[in-house]
């Protein structure tokens, strides 16, 4: 990793008093519903070089009991997000086409369970993938780093990710306001993170070269 690690024994620390991150507003996040919408997100987002990605699904409470998710995929670019419920015919090959996508790269953090999941759910090949989580953790740091380490390291802000909205019934056709907020916040997020991660990268090789 090029660029100051994340150190998450300080940003713990200091978390309580960071200013909350914003999120993303309600009216940029489009839950897609039918065929119009999933073609406006396909033009759009396979015109990225590279996007959010998350997903969710409904969790299990008893001891083997198997994961019937993901139930909803989250693809973001810096203004947008859309909502893809895997339950929804509309959607579908939209989907397959930017995840399959060579050309676009889908950034998130946590993601060593999608491959198989979308891959098992959905038939969808996952290609051009980073995880931050693998990629933002410095040499001493133990387990991946997730999103709120990294918003708090590169924004100063605290990411606040509701524990009682995480758990809920992501396998619901009508999802919540807070729901659809917190899906499309973890997606985009990890595009920011990322666009701050190369700058940061960038910006430490150029020290590197100077004499």
């Amino acid at each position: 990793m090029n660029g100051t690690p994340v150190d998450r024994r300080a940003l713990e620390a200091a978390l309580p008093e960071l200013p909350p991150y914003p999120g993303i507003a309600l009216s940029a996040i489009t839950l897609v519903t039918d065929d119009a919408k999933a073609e406006e997100a396909r033009q759009r987002l396979m015109a990225a070089d590279a996007i959010g990605f998350d997903t969710e699904s409904k969790p299990t409470f008893h001891k083997g009991e198997a994961s019937t998710g993901p139930h909803l995929v989250q693809l973001a670019t810096e203004d947008r997000a859309w909502l893809f419920q895997t339950s929804r015919p509309a959607g579908r090959e939209a989907l397959r086409e930017v995840l399959e996508s060579a050309s676009v790269r889908k950034i998130g953090f946590g993601l060593g369970n999608d491959r198989a999941a979308l891959q098992a759910r959905a038939g969808i090949t996952l290609n051009n993938v980073l995880d931050l989580g693998e990629i933002l953790r410095g040499p001493d740091h133990r387990g991946t780093v997730g999103a709120k380490m990294a918003v708090a390291h590169f924004f100063g802000q605290r990411l606040q990710k509701s524990k009682k909205t995480g758990t809920s019934n992501w396998a619901n056709p009508q999802l919540s306001e807070a729901q659809l907020r917190y899906a499309a916040n973890d997606a985009q997020v990890a595009l920011l993170v990322y666009r701050a991660w190369l700058a940061q990268t960038a910006s430490s090789t150029v020290g590197e070269g100077v004499s």
